[in-house]
């Protein structure tokens, strides 16, 4: 396949957007030795036969070490085996060579900011509902009414904020593997929701440990990588007990200064616009790499040509799709750009992406969303490298969340991605 069509692009592109700001100082070697473990080398093997896989194969036998990575960014820390959004997450994802790790950004009741994927997650991502704090839930437990004959008729359910707690109550709960059973009819029951294909092992009560958002910025100081805040949506009505939205976006940029965290360190993220063009208009250092990410669930949400040229007119320099907007396939089974890849370069935007090593078995067919507009053309674990090669070959992003840093560090290692 042809690796031309968008090359002139990018190099246009570097000169002007904010490629110049990653190549500032682009490789650390980190506060902790990279350990891809196992994983990345299982995944070479599996490959179909081609000349990448030689390529890769040969970076295998032959490559004494590896160096972190600003291509590989760890999603939720490294939430693949980990419970997301915990300093052992966190840590793991570093160990993995990701030069960048995300902490999604939420606030307690007392205002503090914190490490959460949601605001409205700890019932399924922390162990409140086994403890006196879930008298706090908004909504408490309620167990699955299963019939005679087996069939849930209603599923269980609950909802607790990190706005009904304190920073210091937050502090008290254990981060799990984000899942539920919804035919619990036992709190342990519903938490005990673990996919087969993840594990509880690094679940224990002397793990899982949570994080303010000031915490995670030391931690990632200690770690030598670089922070990619994401700004989450509220669960409540805004303003929250007179703290707007705007307060909000500011002091998540506020915590990075006030750390000395330079701008040049920071991808802050939002999947609202408006958070985006604030940092864009009141904090121009930080909105330079600011990151819109796209919510699109179906093609037909996928922005236009037009749209992506208004975002680029807007000042917004980085987009951040979903894996399925960036690829389809044809029907000999190759993964290639889409047409939003070819628009987005046209419109000077600069692109990250998400989320891989997170759909479980690839071998099995119907990988869910992620896939939905290339799935034909996938049929084993180690058709991951030939996405990462699209990617980056043909489309030039930046870089790549993952749930599993250690396969995208290995193929940037590999490749001579930076």
């Amino acid at each position: 396949m042809q690796r031309t069509f968008l090359g002139l692009a990018a190099l246009t592109l570097a000169a002007c957007v904010s490629a110049p700001a990653l190549a500032h100082d682009r490789e650390r070697d980190g506060a902790v030795p990279v350990q891809l473990g196992p994983r990345p080398f299982f995944l070479v093997n599996d490959m179909a036969d081609s000349p990448l896989k030689k390529r890769l194969q040969h970076c295998a036998a032959t490559r004494e070490s590896y160096r972190p990575t600003l291509f590989s960014i760890g999603h939720r820390g490294a939430a693949l085996q980990f419970p997301e959004h915990t300093k052992e997450s966190y840590e793991a994802a570093a160990r993995m060579g990701a030069g960048i790790v995300e902490c999604d950004v939420t606030f307690t009741k007392d205002k503090q900011l914190v490490c959460r994927h949601a605001q409205n997650d700890l019932h399924t991502t922390t162990n409140i509902l086994a403890t006196p704090l879930a008298a706090k839930c908004v909504k408490p437990f309620t167990p699955a009414v299963i019939d005679a004959a087996g069939t849930l008729v209603t599923p269980a359910a609950a909802e607790c904020r990190t706005s009904e707690l304190t920073l210091a109550e937050f502090k008290t709960l254990r981060g799990k593997m984000d899942a539920f059973n919804p035919r619990g009819r036992t709190v342990a029951e519903y938490m005990a929701g673990t996919a087969n294909w993840r594990t509880d092992l690094y679940a224990g009560p002397s793990s899982g440990t949570l994080l303010s958002l000031k915490e995670a910025i030391a931690l990632f100081k200690q770690l030598g990588v670089r922070m990619t805040p994401e700004l989450k949506s509220p669960s409540v009505p805004m303003p929250f007990d007179g703290f707007t939205q705007a307060a909000y976006a500011q002091k998540m940029i506020d915590e990075h200064k006030a750390a000395g965290v330079p701008a040049r360190d920071v991808w802050a993220q939002s999947f609202d616009i408006n958070d985006v063009l604030y940092w864009v208009k009141n904090e121009p250092a930080f909105g330079r790499q600011a990151v819109y990410l796209d919510d699109a669930n179906v093609p037909a949400d996928v922005p236009t040509l037009e749209q992506l040229r208004n975002y680029r007119a807007q000042g917004i320099r980085i987009v951040a799709p979903p894996l399925w907007v960036l690829l389809t396939a044809d029907s000999s089974g190759n993964i290639l750009p889409s047409a939003y890849a070819r628009n987005a370069k046209s419109a000077g935007l600069d692109i990250i992406t998400w989320s891989l090593e997170r759909s479980g078995i690839l071998a099995d067919g119907n990988n869910g969303s992620y896939y939905q507009t290339y799935d034909s053309a996938i049929t084993r674990e180690g058709d991951m490298f030939r996405m990462l090669d699209v990617l980056a070959q043909d489309i030039g992003v930046l870089g790549v969340f993952s749930d599993w840093p250690a396969t995208v560090s290995f193929y940037a290692n590999c490749t001579g991605q930076r």
